[in-house]
């Protein structure tokens, strides 16, 4: 089994260890076809990318695919869901340099509207300190994500269930009308076999996804295969593993 490309890779323009280029290098040794740079969107109030960095890194990555021409290159961003009504934090503007557009829920992300949307994240946080709010962060982790992939033009959505439950089942209906593929994230444990079991009862399409945040993670995908295997995944429903060595 060959992972052809990897779409989630984080640099130093977030929370990353590494370079944009030292991802790339990576890339190019572990065989990928294809990779991008996806770091946290603006809105997390811990290592979101500074305002206007995507300009800087379009310049840089298109800099790199000249020099690395046995790659392609592709310019993504991982945005936060801020709240319930699905807004991401990227602009329209930013929209534009952007080839790929992976969005998940985070902790620590900034609510879009403090008085609607901090309850999506005190019940995600006492949720996860408790464990006694499932069922009222299940439901507005849900509307949120529903709401997110309804409303905007969403490629990925990372790792979901991994920051706070959701319903997986109608999570994965509306990634498939959105045409929206569900990551299977190597470095979480979401999509867990048995969410992928649940997704499998529709037609949404995967993709994994390394989640590095040091070089020498781009590419790594052996987790998320061992899930892939157990839960029964066809491989055609994969977007990125093909049969083939390493």
């Amino acid at each position: 089994m060959k992972m052809t490309m990897d779409l989630h890779t984080h640099t130093t323009y977030s929370h990353g260890l590494g370079s944009i280029e030292d991802n790339v290098k990576e890339g190019i040794r572990k065989g990928l076809e294809a990779m991008a740079i996806s770091d946290h969107g603006p809105g997390h109030l811990g290592f979101g990318i500074k305002p206007g960095a995507l300009k800087q890194m379009r310049r840089e990555l298109d800099a790199l695919q000249e020099k690395y021409p046995q790659i392609k290159l592709y310019l993504g961003i991982e945005a936060n869901i801020l709240g319930r009504d699905g807004a991401i934090d990227v602009s329209e503007e930013d929209l534009g340099l952007l080839d790929y557009v992976l969005c998940g829920y985070h902790f620590g992300s900034k609510p879009g509207k403090w008085t609607r949307d901090l309850p999506v994240h005190l019940f995600n946080l006492l949720n996860r300190w408790t464990g006694g709010f499932e069922k009222k962060a299940r439901a507005l982790n849900t509307e949120a994500t529903v709401n997110c992939l309804m409303n905007n033009r969403i490629d990925v959505l990372t790792h979901p269930g991994a920051k706070g439950p959701v319903d997986m089942l109608e999570v994965a209906r509306a990634a498939e009308k959105a045409g929206t593929m569900l990551e299977i994230n190597n470095s979480h444990g979401h999509l867990s076999e048995e969410e992928l079991k649940i997704c499998m009862l529709t037609k949404v399409r995967f993709i994994v996804g390394s989640d590095a945040h040091k070089p020498g993670d781009v590419g790594r995908y052996k987790e998320a295969l061992k899930r892939i295997v157990q839960a029964g995944v066809p491989l055609e429903r994969v977007a990125n593993l093909k049969e083939g060595m390493e």
